[in-house]
């Protein structure tokens, strides 16, 4: 690998290492008897549901108030909103199988995830990663500078030797602008053929072969503690909903 090759590999958690999170809602309109498309147009149309939601990123509204006011916001019941809204992912093996491959590679992974709550990350695969920033938890949000700063420091990657995978525009722009490179998520294939490219690495066998033929074979290293829950939060996951995502 060559001295300037990224070392680094940061990622989100929904809609990347999982299945589309606006699918996912769009499932949550069918069963909720709402028009596909209702909850992103909120976000989008209406500036008191994008503070609501930039508050719960933060931490600074706890769980059950956002689903409270988010509720009221889409005429259901706020009992379990977060856990209804998230309940059509699912996870997206080929990805958390190249951020395993490139960690056994040695690069220094994390994930930077603007949090619904911190209930779904008990299902995420956090031993894939060698640091987390989770949004709620350190009162930040992508596409904040700090926020990308954060977890290059937490890696212990400088930003300009870190690459970044976002499904959103705005956050792969935030990355991008404190110098690291960035992949714009579409689907998986796409995105590992340029994390190859960029890292000079294989994160997946040659078509046509199974097994995991990853770059580097050994024991995968320690997984890092669960992030820390803040006070004030659900904090938990409803009954029945620990389904980890890995």
């Amino acid at each position: 690998m060559a001295e300037r090759e990224p070392r680094g590999l940061l990622v989100d958690f929904g809609g990347v290492l999982t299945t589309n999170i606006w699918a996912s809602f769009d499932r949550f309109c069918d069963r909720e008897g709402l028009e596909r498309g209702t909850v992103l147009e909120l976000f989008r149309g209406d500036g008191e549901a994008l503070a609501l939601l930039r508050s719960l990123e933060r931490g600074a509204v706890a769980d059950h108030v956002f689903e409270r006011d988010f509720a009221e916001m889409l005429g259901v019941e706020p009992e379990g909103l977060i856990e209804r809204l998230f309940g059509g992912l699912r996870p997206e093996r080929r990805m958390i199988d190249a951020v395993g491959s490139a960690r056994a590679a040695g690069i220094r992974t994390g994930l930077i995830t603007n949090s619904w709550g911190m209930g779904i990350y008990d299902r995420a695969p956090l031993d894939r990663f060698d640091a987390t920033v989770i949004s709620g938890d350190v009162g930040l949000h992508k596409p904040q500078p700090e926020i990308y700063l954060l977890g290059a420091e937490r890696i212990g990657v400088p930003a300009d030797r870190c690459v970044f995978v976002d499904d959103l525009r705005e956050n792969v722009a935030g990355a991008e602008a404190v110098g690291m490179a960035a992949i714009l998520h579409r689907d998986p294939a796409t995105t590992i053929a340029g994390l190859e490219r960029l890292l000079g690495l294989r994160l997946e066998p040659p078509p046509g072969r199974g097994g995991s033929e990853g770059p580097v074979r050994g024991a995968a290293a320690p997984a890092p503690p669960r992030p820390r829950r803040r006070s004030g939060g659900s904090g938990r996951a409803k009954p029945g909903s620990s389904r980890r995502l890995d």
